[in-house]
């Protein structure tokens, strides 16, 4: 990857910001499907049509993208944007790419949380909420056999990779809100076995720092709260954003009450049939907090640390590729948050109030996993067997 020195300054622009922001968010309206259909507009414009970047650049884009948390093809957007056409390039095409999908995600919200919505609308968020679960395991399993593939042949690797799955999908299931020390701890075992470090447990001082932060925060509530929640979905989700959804669906639901388990539901819903990444979910909880506010403060949260993470880190990526400890660690916590993801269906099942949704929950799985259709194909779908059960009297969620 052609980029600069370990501490150099950011590209030369080669792009005018005026194409970034047309061509960003061009992708950023068009973008419905997640991050595959973003990475293939990314590839078709920088590299197919236009030439920017080679095949190669690209695809150490997106191998250095990937060793950051958060959201992986915001992040790459903003890659892209910042060789292209340096910081200001970075910023203009972000902004672009997100703004779409958080005002059609923010206007939909408005509609799904209303306080007396139609019954169609209410069958609607049944359906596609019920087919949430089954959205879930796809995702997981359409990443599982390449991070397998690169866990090497060795038994004793391959024994440990089904071991961090199986601690991501427990931890998923079981302990939501920490699930993201469970990943850590997963990486942080991996680099002990690659290194001979052994992992370093927290000292007493972390662990006293811990509980008043955490303990402040759901004293304080409200914004404050919101703004924590949204920061630990924007840097805290290692391998997508439906890593964070057990840690959100416990901070929304149950901790600060700002909406019903099945109105989480419908939040996740949302964030996939709608243009953009997936972490826009969480704009969904932020407009159920406070508001059309709340909702773009959860955004800017969120996506923040997308921008910091590859502004800082983008001159140094080619040195963080290349360390022994980054590699061991997202040896370890790569299959934890694939085991999450997948482990993420069973509270999202949970959530689910009628008979009749268990149904929807099967058929979705169904049309992803046999007949291999697209995820927002089996959500409208799912959504539309929503209306049909409520205008035939099925009872649904108010």
């Amino acid at each position: 990857m052609t980029t600069p020195g370990d501490d150099g300054p950011a590209p030369e622009p080669t792009v005018g910001t005026a194409t970034i922001a047309r061509q960003w968010g061009r992708i950023g309206i068009l973008g419905f499907g997640g991050p595959p259909t973003h990475i293939a507009m990314l590839r078709q414009l920088c590299v197919t049509e236009r030439g920017w970047l080679t095949a190669a650049e690209f695809e150490d884009g997106i191998a250095a993208t990937n060793l950051l948390p958060g959201p992986a093809s915001t992040q790459l957007a903003i890659f892209c944007a910042w060789r292209l056409a340096g910081t200001v390039g970075a910023l203009v095409g972000g902004v672009c790419f997100i703004v779409p999908g958080l005002i059609v995600i923010v206007a939909l919200a408005a509609l799904f949380l209303a306080a007396h919505p139609p019954l169609w609308v209410l069958g609607a968020a049944a359906g596609a909420g019920a087919a949430v679960p089954a959205v879930a395991v796809h995702a997981a399993t359409g990443l599982m056999p390449a991070s397998w593939r690169r866990s090497g042949d060795a038994p004793m690797a391959r024994a440990r990779w089904v071991a961090y799955a199986l601690a991501g999908g427990v931890a998923a299931a079981t302990v939501g809100p920490w699930l993201v020390l469970v990943l850590a701890a997963c990486g942080v075992i991996e680099i002990g076995v690659r290194t001979g470090t052994g992992p370093r447990p927290p000292g007493p001082r972390h662990g006293l720092l811990l509980g008043p932060t955490v303990g402040a925060t759901v004293a304080v509530g409200g914004l404050g709260a919101l703004a924590w929640v949204a920061l630990k979905v924007g840097a805290l989700s290692y391998g997508g954003g439906f890593v964070i959804v057990p840690l959100m669906q416990h901070d929304a639901v149950h901790t600060y009450h700002w909406m019903t388990a099945s109105q989480f539901l419908d939040a996740v819903a949302l964030g996939q049939i709608t243009p953009g990444p997936v972490v826009q979910t969480v704009s969904v909880v932020g407009y159920a907090a406070a508001g059309v506010g709340g909702a773009l403060l959860a955004a800017a949260v969120a996506f923040a640390p997308s921008f910091v993470f590859v502004l800082v880190g983008g001159p140094r990526f080619d040195r963080i590729r290349a360390s022994r400890r980054v590699q061991a660690f997202l040896a370890g916590a790569g299959p934890a948050s694939l085991g999450a993801i997948a482990g993420s269906a069973i509270p999202l099942g949970l959530a689910l109030s009628y008979w009749w949704q268990a149904g929807v929950t099967v058929a979705a799985a169904v049309v992803l996993l046999v007949l291999r259709r697209g995820v927002v194909e089996a959500l409208l779908g799912a959504g539309a067997i929503g209306v049909v059960a409520a205008l035939v009297g099925a009872p649904v969620p108010h």
